[in-house]
């Protein structure tokens, strides 16, 4: 079922860094006004438009500590027309998202530094 919403301003933020962190401008990123939240926004992964089908990679993979202790995996995903698809949110042990990430509490490995 979807859940289609209007997108918060910390999921932008969230999303601008995440470019910013890969040299990339924003500008050349738009983001929708509306959100699809999956699994009922329970872990914080929202479609950005666009197919799923039409995947084509990732652009950016950090983690995060949630308030519980659990890693959650991000990933900011592109399709194959180079436009932003989905920011995914994986928490390790499946259960509900506590607190959205701020920037600065982002974890990168040496690779995307």
């Amino acid at each position: 079922m979807s859940n289609i919403r209007p997108i918060r301003q910390d999921e932008i933020d969230l999303i601008h860094f995440l470019l910013y962190k890969l040299n990339l401008n924003p500008n050349d990123y738009p983001i929708s006004e509306e959100v699809d939240e999956y699994e009922g926004g329970k872990m914080g992964s929202i479609s950005l438009g666009g197919n799923v089908d039409t995947y084509d990679g990732d652009l950016i993979q950090t983690e995060y500590i949630d308030s519980d202790g659990t890693p959650v995996v991000i990933t900011l995903t592109k399709d194959n027309q180079n436009h932003l698809l989905d920011l995914d949110f994986w928490k390790v042990d499946f259960s509900k998202l506590i607190d959205y990430p701020r920037p600065d509490q982002l974890i990168f490995s040496q690779k995307t530094a």
